[in-house]
């Protein structure tokens, strides 16, 4: 199974299960074609903050319908979350050992204003990717489930409601030293953000941990 593709949504600094994914499978399928998807990691992040994880949701603008292509979805810009998730970004994770190395791949991603989502989220993935090194086969679908009979479909496995997330065999959080793990433990699975200002270029190497094959 893990020598096929597998086939991801597109996510707003995805989990660490979802970088995973990049490294597993010889190539990756994003899916462009689908409807957006609500109260997914489609447009929402999870950071660990002073008073435990915290949701970031990105604002899209919502059409006349209901049903809204995801690479033709817009964000909304009527109010201020680019200057309040940034905060709290800084708020969580200055002072994490990699913070200010790090602060200026992110930051101008908070100051510059994106027209669509998937764009927003792709150049973001790009950065997270350069920061591990890493170029990973990536494909975009051109039609809703046009893709081959032997891609792996993950496109609503990883969720941010335990409830509706499907088992994966293939992951397995690693443990590394989190900023607030004093006063909450080990949290799994938050936005690549939180082991990348955590653990810098120990990353790849946790982002491997937490696969269940060697690759």
């Amino acid at each position: 199974m893990l020598n096929t593709s597998i086939l991801l949504s597109t996510a707003y600094l995805p989990p660490i299960q979802y970088v995973t994914k990049f490294l597993l499978h010889p190539e990756v399928w994003l899916e462009s074609q689908e409807n957006f998807i609500k109260q997914t990691y489609r447009n929402r992040a999870i950071i660990l903050a002073a008073n435990g994880p915290e949701s970031l949701i990105l604002p899209v603008e919502k059409g006349r319908s209901l049903k809204q292509k995801i690479s033709d979805l817009r964000i909304s810009y009527d109010t201020n979350w680019q200057h309040i998730h940034w905060q709290a970004i800084v708020s969580a994770y200055n002072s994490t050992p990699f913070f200010e190395i790090l602060e200026a791949d992110f930051r101008p991603f908070y100051e510059k204003k994106f027209e669509f989502l998937f764009d927003f989220n792709q150049q973001l993935l790009q950065t997270v990717f350069d920061i591990l090194e890493i170029e990973p086969k990536i494909s975009l679908t051109t039609d809703f489930e046009a893709v081959p009979d032997t891609c792996l479909n993950f496109r609503e496995a990883i969720h941010p409601k335990p409830q509706k997330a499907l088992p994966d065999p293939n992951f397995e959080p690693a443990v590394y030293s989190q900023v607030f793990d004093d006063k909450f433990g080990f949290i799994p699975n938050l936005s690549i953000i939180d082991l990348l200002f955590n653990c810098g270029s120990e990353s790849y190497e946790m982002i491997l941990k937490s696969s269940t094959k060697d690759v």
